[in-house]
């Protein structure tokens, strides 16, 4: 492996431009009503949801099935094309930014449920199947699909395996790696392969679907997904509890679970993420001066009379932590725009101001030193933070706001005052991503959580499968 890594170092490519011919060879792929290179046609194209960074492939292609995507990524790898996969681009690290150029393969069309097998609770997808969709078709049936990120309205099943996408409803059942059972994929040579089988336990050999989820798109392009489904529960509650104190509600977190009661959300919001959302929505909350933080807790199950238990037990617990009057989601409409604020803190405060989301993760018990830590490095720097996120299991969203800050501090120094805070995550036992991924952006802060070995033994696996680096390069580490 070390001679191998010596190698790997050495290698400089030089990416081929796209001319003519190879325009008209990719066209005769996908058709040229599939085929887009004209600037105002790849512009919704250029950027996903990552701060302002915007990067133009040469062309965006449209394939409709495997077969299109392994002519498409053996010509690229034949010619030293770059290409990059994409969904819906709702991501918050630059991973399906076209930084090289080349090639940009949208999954849009890759879109359909081939099959819902209820006998053996399992699905065959699309990577274009939009997240939501595909949670309302199988609960149609009485299944459950758990993850449930925050933009699930629009993002696909196929960004949520390249980044292992959460949600709140991670906390009691799991990412997306933990309903993943098996996965067709595009190898970076155009070979297509079967990453496992379609099954509940499988030790046979080294452990493939894992190692392509949450590659980001850098191993190869995922065209089917099996996933796993449960029984769908039949009730649940939500609750909204006020802290005086940031810190005494998140010390509550680790104390709720210590208490023996697993939610099946729990979720942190400090209170001018709260009042931000509140501007962006045409919901309205009665907020006393002296509530600094929330905490959404939704519960559920198939006994009524248990969940209620289980919200006094809550009660009892978060009162030793100064929290004042619970509110109590009374009706469905209720619920629904509780977590419909939730869900619209990263646009709110997007629309508020500059901003840049960094995804800390620590142990849940760490999170009073995080967020205190946070906002002394704030204070330091000179920057206003809004700190939100997935309480329960110790990840929270860090949302530092551009503000009255100059624009030499925020494109030179800032860098410096988020490595410190990575620093810190670190320290407390934590990583510097939770479910947002590595992507463009956060590779410069790797190693922090890396030594060079841990990061040599990647590039190594990237080579073996990219030898020629043509699957979206500059991704994870240059």
């Amino acid at each position: 492996m070390c001679n191998l890594i010596k190698f790997v170092k050495k290698i400089k490519l030089k990416y081929k431009t796209l001319n003519n011919d190879d325009i008209h060879n990719l066209e005769k792929i996908v058709s040229k009503k599939n085929s887009f290179f004209c600037k105002d046609q790849l512009k919704d194209y250029s950027h996903d949801e990552t701060e302002d960074l915007i990067f133009y492939p040469e062309i965006l292609l449209k394939p409709k099935n495997v077969e299109e995507i392994s002519l498409i990524v053996k010509y690229c790898n034949n010619n030293l094309i770059p290409v990059t996969a994409c969904g819906a681009r709702t991501g918050l690290s630059g991973g399906m930014l076209p930084v090289k150029g080349g090639v940009l393969l949208s999954l849009e069309r890759m879109n359909s449920i081939i099959n819902i097998d209820e006998r053996n609770l399992q699905a065959i997808v699309e990577p274009g199947v939009i997240n939501q969709f595909f949670k309302d078709r199988v609960e149609e049936k009485k299944l459950f699909y758990p993850p449930d990120p925050a933009s699930k309205g629009s993002c696909t099943l196929g960004g949520n395996v390249m980044l292992n996408a959460g949600g709140p409803k991670a906390l009691k059942y799991g990412v997306t790696k933990d309903y993943i059972l098996n996965l067709e994929v595009v190898l970076p040579n155009g070979e297509i392969i079967w990453t496992g089988a379609n099954v509940l336990k499988n030790s046979t050999g080294y452990n493939l679907t894992d190692l392509f989820i949450g590659s980001e798109g850098t191993l190869g392009i995922v065209t089917k997904i099996v996933v796993k489904l449960i029984p769908l529960p039949k009730r649940d509650i939500s609750l909204l509890i006020p802290f005086k104190s940031i810190e005494k509600a998140c010390e509550s977190v680790s104390a709720i679970f210590r208490a023996g009661i697993t939610p099946s959300a729990l979720e942190f919001i400090e209170r001018d993420a709260l009042l931000w959302t509140m501007q962006y929505t045409d919901i309205f909350l009665d907020l006393d001066d002296s509530v600094n933080a929330h905490l959404l807790i939704e519960v559920d199950g198939d006994d009524l009379p248990s969940l209620y238990l289980q919200c006094e037990n809550i009660e009892k617990v978060v009162k030793d932590y100064e929290a004042d009057d619970i509110l109590f989601a009374e009706s469905v409409s209720e619920k629904n725009n509780l977590w419909r604020i939730r869900k619209s803190v990263g646009e709110a405060v997007k629309r508020h101001s500059i901003y840049k989301e960094e995804d800390t993760v620590v142990p849940r018990a760490e999170l009073p030193k995080l967020i205190r830590g946070i906002k002394s490095i704030g204070k330091k720097y000179g920057f206003k933070s809004l700190c939100y996120g997935h309480a329960g299991d110790g990840n929270l969203h860090v949302n530092i706001v551009k503000g009255n800050l100059s624009d030499y501090f925020w494109n030179n120094d800032l860098n410096i005052a988020i490595r410190e805070i990575f620093i810190l995550t670190k320290s407390l036992g934590g990583t510097i991503s939770g479910e947002h991924g590595i992507g463009y952006v956060q590779k410069q802060y790797l190693d922090i959580v890396f030594t060079n070995t841990e990061i040599n033994l990647q590039r190594g696996i990237k080579y073996l499968f990219d030898p020629n680096n043509i699957m979206n390069p500059d991704k994870i580490f240059d």
